[in-house]
């Protein structure tokens, strides 16, 4: 403990000394180091959303009923009135809803059209409202759905994982909290390893893996966050 402290301490002191480099897109500013734990969930209004995922217009959801495949659908959208047309339970308003309760609703409508004690799983495969936003050194750079218990270390394998050469001790993850900017570095080999535990992503997240980026944000800190058996987190000032 004493030893992390004391790295604590020598890298925040590097941060705070040399993260003067620019913010995206606006020159001037800089990222302060207010800690080294885990970087802080998004409010509701800078999500404009809960962590549990809900559906909306257009997103694109599989239907799956057990021992039924006649029933089961491997792609349908939801329409821009927010609902779903399906066979044998008709046009179901399924907006705002989870895909759990989606579940609920179907199951009740196909028992109405006598399907006894149907099975149904609903998954989510596409989002045109709620996505996370990967760059870098990924194999799939893109915008992908955040979907309930969305993580790091899951987005990366979504956008087809780290390039050959990717520093897996450079990644940043880029949020904002209460209106605030914030940045947080990532060591995933870390993560993998179990050292701590693999943070939790959310609507409107930027994931950089890039070691510029990095540099941007924390400087010479990353001299020894590899030491480091937790991220650092940053705010980036306006």
């Amino acid at each position: 403990m004493r030893f992390r402290g004391i790295l604590a301490i020598f890298a925040l002191a590097l941060l705070g000394a040399c993260s003067t480099g620019p913010k995206f897109g606006a020159p001037g500013s800089a990222a302060q180091a207010i800690s080294g734990e885990a970087l802080p969930a998004p409010t509701l209004a800078d999500t404009h959303n809960s962590r549990t995922y809900l559906v909306a217009p257009y997103d694109t959801l599989s239907v799956q009923v057990y021992d039924m495949p006649e029933l089961s659908i491997a792609k349908v959208q939801v329409g821009a009135d927010g609902k779903l047309t399906y066979p044998l339970a008709g046009e179901m308003p399924v907006s705002g809803l989870t895909t759990t309760e989606i579940e609920g609703l179907l199951r009740n409508r196909l028992q109405a059209a006598y399907i006894r004690d149907p099975q149904v799983k609903v998954n989510m495969l596409e989002t045109v409202t709620q996505v996370v936003t990967v760059n870098g050194e990924v194999n799939q750079p893109g915008n992908y759905p955040v979907v309930a218990d969305m993580t790091l270390g899951k987005t990366i394998a979504t956008a087809r994982g780290l390039k050959e050469f990717a520093k897996p001790s450079s990644v940043v993850v880029v949020r904002t909290v209460n209106g605030q900017k914030m940045a947080a570095l990532y060591n995933l080999t870390a993560i993998n390893r179990g050292v701590y535990a693999d943070p939790a992503i959310y609507p409107n997240d930027m994931v950089f893996v890039d070691q510029n980026v990095a540099m941007r944000y924390f400087g010479q800190a990353l001299s020894v966050f590899s030491t480091l058996s937790y991220p650092l987190v940053a705010i980036v000032q306006k």
